[in-house]
């Protein structure tokens, strides 16, 4: 298997996150300009997006769909790991958290892009939206996160709105784009999931 993507991509940090977790052995082959448009930088993925997971002849684009294969991968080879899919959400917080942090997701990567990487004014009404919404999630996330957080279902070995929740507010921290001083639970929650062994083997670095 090849990933295609960035170190210090949040998206990308989920599948690399998963393989980790799930003792996987994956190649890793970075994307160096993400100012690049040629579909050949980005593993023939013709959306010019990362990550991209090239295995067994096919190839995988986005980071939920190689989180699945990679986790059908594991089950195979033998692993029993539990892992919650967001299709298993069964009450409205957890299935709106998981949708914020979605959101959230994008969000940050489009004001990084545009105004930092694409240098366009902040107060474009795009970004400026895009920040108060990202600024508004965060906020309901943080008032929400124990319910959400309680509704997943157990047992469970992970579960995708966890990981993809720890990319993010690592990744804020990391690339700062919003402040999480405000929003405690959340940090507290980043905090105590990155303990665990693949949350250090994955930290965002510039490749």
């Amino acid at each position: 298997m090849r990933l295609t993507g960035r170190r210090s991509s949040l998206f990308t940090r989920l599948p690399l996150f998963f393989v980790e977790q799930l003792g996987l052995t994956c190649d890793f082959s970075p994307i160096p300009d993400m100012t690049q448009t040629g579909p050949g930088v980005y593993a023939g993925n013709p959306a010019l997006k990362l990550p991209i997971l090239e295995v067994d002849g096919n190839t995988v684009f986005g980071a939920q769909n190689i989180c699945r294969v990679l986790a059908e991968r594991a089950a195979a080879a033998g692993s029993t790991a539990r892992i919650v899919w967001p299709e298993e959400l069964r009450d409205p917080v957890s299935r709106n958290a998981q949708e914020l942090v979605w959101h959230c997701m994008g969000a940050q990567v489009a004001l990084v892009m545009g105004t930092v990487i694409g240098q366009l004014p902040a107060e474009n009404i795009y970004f400026a939206k895009g920040y108060l919404g990202l600024e508004g999630s965060l906020a309901w996330l943080d008032a929400h996160l124990d319910a959400a957080l309680r509704a997943l279902p157990e047992p469970r070995d992970l579960s995708l709105f966890e990981v993809s929740l720890f990319c993010l507010i690592e990744h804020l921290a990391f690339r700062p784009t919003a402040p999480l001083a405000p929003h405690t639970k959340l940090t507290a929650f980043a905090a105590g999931f990155g303990t665990r062994e693949a949350a250090r083997r994955t930290a965002y670095r510039f490749d």
